[in-house]
């Protein structure tokens, strides 16, 4: 679980094909501050995507990306020198300073135009649109955000300074991808209310009269 504080902005430094499933990629990471402490096994989010770390050392990590998850994030897009999003997950005991972060991307949007104001507004399926509500939260290639518009195919997030010069979004350009992640509070209140929920609750009220 993360919280979607951006603990460090680091950047790809290699990409390798690895034998054996077909699709595999290994990236190897630079990032300092994030694999203090760090051992095989660990997670560190990606530009929001949970990966685990197969080796840390020299600054840096390496992880393994299986085909579906470059298909379905923006992973599949990065090349080497890419700027990335970097955050360890929380501790228990620890500050909640953004929102509850699975490091599970929910699928990608396109970045429309980010104006000089710090406003960001991000294209996005309506399949993902729906869990969007103004001021609710939403991770952006990992980071926390407040969302200020919620459209039908768009959203609109305002970004202050700090998050312009300490993540890869202030280098946003019109057309890139970006990972999202809805709130995942968003997501089970839908299949608790969904048709199958409906209808227990419909027998339950029967059964009560």
């Amino acid at each position: 679980m993360f919280t979607g504080i951006v603990e460090e902005l680091g950047e790809v430094v290699e990409i390798a094909a690895l034998e054996g499933p077909e699709g595999v990629s290994r990236f190897r990471f630079h990032g300092p501050r994030v694999t203090e402490g760090v051992r095989h096994g660990d997670s560190i989010a990606v530009n929001g995507a949970c990966l685990t770390v197969v080796e840390a050392a020299d600054g840096g990590f390496t992880a393994d990306v299986i085909a579906e998850t470059l298909r379905r994030t923006a992973l599949g897009a990065l090349t080497v020198g890419s700027r990335v999003n970097l955050e360890r997950p929380m501790t228990l005991g620890g500050r909640l300073d953004g929102h509850l972060v699975q490091g599970h991307v929910d699928g990608t949007g396109t970045v429309a135009a980010l104006g000089a104001d710090g406003v960001l507004r991000v294209e996005l399926p309506a399949e993902l649109a729906r869990y969007v509500v103004e001021k609710g939260s939403i991770a952006i290639d990992g980071v926390s955000l407040t969302v200020v518009e919620a459209g039908e195919r768009h959203l609109t997030v305002g970004l202050i300074p700090t998050t312009l010069e300490l993540t890869n979004l202030g280098g946003k350009r019109p057309g890139d991808p970006v990972n999202l992640e809805t709130d995942v509070l968003a997501k089970y209140v839908e299949r608790l209310l969904g048709p199958a929920g409906h209808a227990v609750a419909g027998r339950a009220g029967r059964e009560a009269v």
